[in-house]
């Protein structure tokens, strides 16, 4: 690969005669500049002249990227300089607009940073409507995260200043040169954006189909709206697309949950305790009227939750008591419904990004999402490492550009012929293996039942004989079954289901199981996951008398239960229970162990104490925010009685794995 020095050298004889390379050859007379010319202020009129030869000097942009730090002795400060030079709004070939407004049907106004290119013309739009505050900057708001991510990945910050980076939303500066406009919108009740707060509410996706719409239409607009953004911001993506804005021509929702009962209030019937420490937080720093105690904008100096400040007392009226209101609702009911995705309803073409590691949290939403949803153009991408992290590599943007460069320019450039399924298939030293696929789940998978077997605490592919039951302390660490160290490799990638057979002392039980892999050590493999470094291969969860089936959406691999009609257990008398563990990859090597434990409570990792990451407001012991300890969804004395595990005749408990034999 020849250096970017060479590929300069290449890029600039395209461009420029040869008298201009050399002009020690040069005979022709030559003009100095006058004096007034030497004196005159920078020439600033042409600088976006650069873009009519944009295809010769990408070789040259391309070179310079490959290149571990080739301007490593450019002051990063001058660069940003450069930028905080430019006024009014034109900022590194950049047109700026902040806090435009966008008037919704009922009259409410959302404000919207809009960045397109200098340049006039018509351009597609790549629009993220949320939460967090659009002038908050990443680095000030979410210092530790960023830092994290720039230690194992300077990549991110490449090629631009930064300072308008915001957090799960894309760089415009990585974005505008390419001709692609980046619009921020803070949604109602939030940052820039006065109202009141219901999260993901049916009046927030009218409001997000205003934008799209609003977006669609302008002069400077090709008419093509593209949704893109992590979490909230994809988690939205697919209400807005169950309303079909006419403009909408693509999304990527990058690792968003989708099913508002399953996937984020209740895992498995129980309930989860992210709901609250997520709220909380996000109101109490960016709720719009927290005015002179949020953070100002960097590049404007406004406050980014202001203007006004307003009093605790009217911050509350202007909010949903968002947890109490899911814990008035147990039960998947329309208030669950009326804030999940609508798959039939969901027609436009998708690129649904998911992360291994997000096991308890957006996983399941991106995976069913891609099974479920009536797009006929639709694709799954499954990556790893932490929640933000691949969004911003050179990895995440060259696919969400590639995607959109078909999409909402026009570009034939073979995504119509990308196999549907993207892997980034894991391993036991969390490195990665690219692979496509043509289905999901992948269809040479050898769906392979491992039994429990209570004897040995084994996990066997042999059916075993009927053997004593088991009993644990749903408050400790439960049971444990362990393979034998393999004699070859495997690979487990797929949706995981197990079958158990169990009794309580009491009227109910919440089981945690939890898929394992043991080096020839012992020592258990975890991984970076999506919010915890120490995330195990896959968690599933049910509560015991949430165990009834919706038939009509239940498959072998993953059972659908109906969570509206509990039905409670009799003491000491055995159920059957399919319980759902969550997609997952792994490829074992030889003298590996793959384990299955069963418990009544969280995973913790248990090799280590738990670890604090300052700026972060959880411990991290194995699931990150996501533990299911509230006293009143789990009285102990309910849900802390002594559990059976049953393995009488007919009563064989197995885990059902996706074996992957090489193509």
């Amino acid at each position: 690969m020849p250096g970017y020095r060479d590929v300069l050298t290449q890029v600039l004889e395209q461009l420029l005669e040869n008298a201009c390379l050399h002009p020690e050859h040069n005979a022709a007379p030559v003009a100095t500049p006058s004096s007034a010319q030497v004196r005159e202020a920078i020439y600033r009129r042409g600088l976006g002249q650069w873009q009519r030869y944009a295809r010769e000097l990408e070789p040259l942009r391309r070179a310079l990227a490959e290149q571990e730090n080739p301007a490593a002795d450019v002051d990063a400060s001058t660069a940003r300089d450069f930028c905080a030079r430019e006024h009014e709004g034109a900022v590194c070939n950049m047109k700026i607009e902040w806090d435009v407004a966008i008037t919704m049907d009922d009259g409410a106004v959302v404000r919207a940073d809009i960045f397109r290119p200098a340049a006039d013309g018509q351009y597609p739009v790549v629009l993220a409507y949320g939460p967090y505050a659009k002038g908050l900057n990443f680095a000030e708001g979410y210092a530790d995260p960023w830092n994290i991510m720039l230690k194992s990945h300077p990549e991110v910050a490449a090629n631009s200043s930064n300072r308008y980076q915001a957090w799960e939303v894309v760089d415009p500066e990585r974005w505008v040169p390419d001709g692609y406009i980046c619009i921020r919108i803070d949604a109602r009740g939030w940052g820039r954006s006065p109202g009141y707060i219901e999260p993901w509410s049916p009046r927030e996706a009218r409001d997000m189909h205003a934008c799209i719409e609003w977006a669609g239409t302008q002069t400077w607009s090709n008419g093509k709206v593209g949704l893109l953004g992590i979490s909230y911001y994809a988690i939205n993506q697919w209400h807005a697309a169950g309303l079909q804005p006419p403009h909408l021509a693509a999304m990527i929702p990058w690792e968003g949950f989708a099913d508002f009962y399953r996937d984020f209030a209740y895992h498995g019937g129980i309930g989860c305790d992210m709901k609250d420490v997520w709220y909380r937080r996000t109101t109490t720093t960016v709720q719009h009227g927290l005015g002179i105690r949020a953070l100002k904008n960097r590049n404007t100096g406004e406050l980014v939750a202001g203007p006004d400040t307003l009093s605790d007392a009217d911050l509350a009226k202007n909010r949903s008591d968002f947890p109490c209101e899911i814990n008035a609702h147990p039960l998947d009911d329309a208030f669950h419904r009326e804030r999940s995705a609508h798959w039939d309803k969901v027609t436009v073409p998708f690129l649904s990004a998911g992360n291994w590691g997000g096991s308890s949290l957006h996983l399941r939403g991106n995976v069913e999402g891609f099974m479920r949803a009536a797009s006929k153009q639709k694709w799954l991408e499954i990556h790893g490492r932490e929640h933000w992290t691949e969004f911003y590599t050179n990895y995440g943007i060259a696919l969400q550009k590639r995607f959109f460069d078909h999409f909402l320019k026009g570009v034939d450039n073979g995504w119509d012929k990308q196999p549907p399924v993207l892997l980034r298939v894991r391993t036991v030293d969390d490195t990665f293996i690219d692979r496509s696929e043509n289905e999901w789940p992948i269809a040479r998978t050898q769906w392979t039942k491992f039994y429990l077997e209570p004897g040995a605490m084994a996990l066997q592919t042999q059916k075993p004989p009927a053997g004593n039951n088991l009993s644990y302390d749903p408050m400790g660490d439960g049971l444990t079954f362990l393979t034998p160290p393999l004699t070859e490799e495997i690979e487990i990638t797929g949706p995981v289901a197990a079958k158990m057979f169990v009794s309580s002392k009491s009227t109910d039980a919440d089981l945690f199981l939890v898929l394992r892999v043991f080096r020839p050590d012992g020592k258990e493999v975890v991984f970076q996951g999506s919010n915890d470094p120490r995330t195990p291969v896959g968690i599933g969860w049910l509560r015991a008398s949430h165990r009834k089936l919706d038939d009509r959406k239940s498959l072998p691999y993953r059972p659908y239960h109906t969570h509206d009609d509990p039905w409670p257990l009799e003491p000491g008398k055995p159920v059957e229970l399919d319980i759902e563990i969550w997609p997952t990859s792994i490829v074992v090597p030889p003298g590996y162990r793959i384990g299955l434990s069963v418990r009544g409570r969280d995973y913790v990792y248990p090799d280590a104490p738990p670890q604090k990451v300052p700026g972060l407001w959880y411990e991290m012991t194995g699931v990150g925010p996501f533990v299911h300890d509230e006293p009143t969804d789990r009285p102990p004395e309910i849900f802390g009685a002594e559990v059976a595990v049953h393995f009488e005749e007919g009563r064989q408990p197995y885990v059902l794995l996706p074996v992957i034999p090489p193509k």
